[in-house]
């Protein structure tokens, strides 16, 4: 689902302020994901992962908008990218997979962490508790999550494999998660 800005040509009548008010309205969640992938961007591979991550999430949440998008593994690219997301356009959820680990271009944790108003450690503690349960691989993994404005960014491994399992271990707090952001003052545990 898009909105798009649709200027009004001519009035059919003549319309006062008091007649009508007009308010904007989202149903649901808006959600991005960002694939980082040399070789995805270069249309080598196709990417598999981010569109689970729109796909299980669209599963659990009631969603307005999903996106994907596809970069290489470009730090500049990444860290303008989540700007504009978050705080541009005002996505609830901003997720990046891809470049979690130790190669030399894995560089998602760090561009993330230089754009985050503050960090969420227990969402990448879940994660990583669910994917040591998998494999001892896991302790590489440096995927971090946080919060930019009121977007909350997440980042997951390559893997289509690891994103569902990641995902899984996170996903029943997410629709709280995003409440308490956006300012629900009701009591946690209510």
């Amino acid at each position: 689902m898009h909105a798009f800005a649709c200027p009004l040509l001519k009035a059919l009548r003549q319309i006062t302020a008091e007649e009508r008010s007009f308010a904007l309205r989202k149903s649901g969640w808006s959600v991005a994901w960002i694939t980082l992938s040399d070789k995805g961007y270069a249309g080598e591979r196709e990417d598999q992962s981010g569109p689970l991550l729109g796909e299980m999430l669209a599963a659990h949440l009631p969603l307005a908008h999903s996106q994907g998008f596809l970069l290489p593994d470009d730090t500049s690219m990444l860290r303008s990218l989540l700007v504009e997301l978050a705080l541009g356009q005002g996505y609830d959820i901003v997720c990046t997979t891809g470049g979690t680990g130790v190669a030399p271009r894995d560089i998602s944790p760090q561009t993330t962490a230089s754009v985050l108003d503050y960090t969420l450690p227990g969402i990448a503690q879940a994660m990583m508790a669910a994917s040591l349960t998998k494999t001892p691989n896991a302790v590489v993994s440096r995927a971090i999550a946080g919060v930019i404005g009121k977007s909350l960014v997440i980042n997951f491994p390559g893997s289509r494999k690891a994103v569902k399992e990641n995902m899984e271990a996170i996903v029943g707090a997410l629709h709280h998660t995003l409440e308490k952001l956006h300012g629900d003052p009701s009591d946690c545990g209510a």
